[in-house]
This record gives C-alpha cells, sequence and structure tokens, in this order.
C-alpha cells in the first residue's frame, strides 16, 4: 500500500493484501462463502443472526419493542456472528445474506422460512408484519419511509467515511478525515435541524426511523463512537443530544442495545439471547460471577 502524496493508482487495480487497517484481515474484493458452517437455529420464530454494532442494534431495538408492546410472535433467538473470525463468509451465512454483512434474520413462522437482509429491509418487513412503528398514513408513512433510507444513505459516509479514516485506518490522512468530518457534520446539523421542528425523527410518533437513526447519530453525540465526539463538537447538537437521551430512556432500548454486544461493560454485554430471561442472568458480569 501506497501512503504517498504521490501515489498514482494503476490503470488496473490488484488485491493488496498487505492494505493495513483494523478490518483488513475480513476485507476482500470478492463474495460467497469460505468455509461450510451451517447457521445453528433456536426455537423461537425470529432467527437472528448479528452483532451489536449500529447496525445490529437497529434490529434488536426493534425486537424488544415489540415485545414490550406485547407481540408474542416477536421472540427470537440473537446468535452471535463474530464478524473479526469471519463467521459472515461461513456457508450458513451466506445463505442468509449473499452480501456477508450483519445483520441477517429468518423467519421460521411460516412453512417456509423466509430470509431477510440489510437492516433497512428487516426494520421494514418486522414493523409490517406487527403493524407497528411503521404509520399506515400515507404522509406519515413516506416521511417515516425517507427518514429510514436517509439513514441507509448517509451513514456509510460516518461509519466507512469518518469512522474509517478518522478511527481505524492503519495512517491518519487529513484530506479523507476532513472530508467525511465535515460530511458527518453535515448530517448531524440536518438531523438537529429535523428535531427542532418534531419529537421524533419522522414526526410526533417513535418509529422504525429513530430506531435506525440512534444507533448510529445518537451514538455519536453520546460518545460512543470513534472517541470523537469532541473532535466532531457534538455539544452544538442541543436537539440530537435531546432526542438521543430520550431515546435511551426507553427500557426495550437498552435491552436492544445489549444483544450480541462485544464491548463496553460487562454488564452491558449480552452476548447471544435465547430467552427474556437472559437479561437477568446471561450477561457477561454474571456469568464471569457464575465462573468465579
Amino acid at each position: 500500500m501506497s501512503e504517498s502524496a504521490d501515489y498514482v493508482p494503476p490503470k488496473v487495480w490488484t488485491w493488496d493484501k498487505a492494505s493495513g487497517g483494523r478490518f483488513a484481515s475480513i476485507n476482500r474484493p470478492v463474495a460467497g462463502a469460505t468455509h461450510e458452517k451451517p447457521l445453528p437455529v433456536g426455537r423461537h420464530p425470529l432467527q437472528l443472526y448479528s452483532l451489536g454494532t449500529p447496525n445490529g442494534q437497529k434490529v434488536t431495538i426493534l425486537l424488544e419493542e415489540l415485545l414490550a408492546l406485547g407481540h408474542a410472535g416477536a421472540d427470537y433467538d440473537a446468535w452471535l456472528i463474530r464478524i473479526g473470525d469471519g463467521d459472515q463468509f461461513g456457508s450458513g451465512f451466506v445463505a442468509a445474506n449473499p452480501n456477508s454483512k450483519i445483520p441477517a434474520l429468518v423467519d421460521r413462522s411460516g412453512a417456509t422460512p423466509v430470509r431477510v437482509f440489510e437492516s433497512g429491509a428487516i426494520l421494514t418487513y418486522l414493523a409490517e408484519k406487527f403493524g407497528a412503528f411503521l404509520p399506515t398514513e400515507p404522509a406519515a408513512r413516506a416521511e417515516t419511509l425517507s427518514w429510514l433510507f436517509w439513514q441507509m444513505g448517509s451513514a456509510p459516509f460516518l461509519g466507512g467515511g469518518f469512522g474509517h479514516f478518522y478511527a481505524y485506518a492503519p495512517v491518519k490522512l487529513e484530506y479523507p478525515i476532513n472530508r467525511y468530518a465535515m460530511e458527518a457534520k453535515r448530517q448531524l446539523d440536518v438531523l438537529d435541524r429535523r428535531l427542532a421542528e418534531t419529537e421524533f425523527v419522522a414526526g410526533d410518533a417513535y418509529t422504525i426511523a429513530d430506531m435506525a437513526i440512534w444507533p448510529w447519530y445518537g451514538g455519536v453525540v453520546k460518545g460512543w463512537l470513534y472517541e470523537a465526539a469532541e473532535f466532531l463538537a457534538v455539544e452544538e447538537y442541543r436537539n440530537v443530544r435531546r432526542w438521543a437521551d430520550q431515546i435511551l430512556a426507553r427500557p426495550a432500548v437498552q435491552r436492544g442495545r445489549k444483544v450480541n454486544r462485544l464491548t463496553g461493560d460487562p454488564a452491558d454485554q449480552l452476548h447471544e439471547r435465547h430467552e427474556a430471561s437472559d437479561f437477568d442472568t446471561k450477561t457477561q458480569d454474571k456469568l464471569a460471577g457464575t465462573a468465579g
């Protein structure tokens, strides 16, 4: 990999396995399975294969919100996919999501299993399946879906752009950090201006748009992502911070962000979720106490 300002791209790019960076060991320019590994299947109707990243949290937050509303059919098994170990390239996971990205959902409630991949698709599928958190009135539905897809289009600039070059790249480079910091702050300003007008992102109601946006942009203003809160001056975004705290106060959100999580306070890490009681008995602090 060249780090020179004089770098000239070749006529044909070739894969440089020594490109470096935190995720260099799992990044590759081809798709498909690298090994045979079937996915486990639990007893609940919904089988989730994920990791507690912002994209993974979107789905577990929605599932916990659905269960809090009394939708028993939303009970789920959440299986841990360790992307650092390449679990997403196992044959079973690739069958569930040919894009090899978490999260992936398999709905086994009917005669034929239904796979759903991409977090926005999963949120929409579940909201429609249970008739919750996605308005049916046309204007409200359009507003919700517009903000949902705003997140899908915007977050790669925040994560793959800013987060990568600021926190994960093997060298700190001024141009990409400045480029993506500017875009991250523009997005935060978009959200801040919207939340000056409405309680929630899509309006007066809490929806899947909030669940999609909060793990990313709420995470940034709470200081959970990339250790970049000071750098991005997140205190400027008062409306986003108000909204982030309001969402975090929801018990279902607190549960959802623990599922499949491998970092942070052991009390906030529930590596796999198979029963509601797991939150009380199987977080890492509880398991460490049992082992001791």
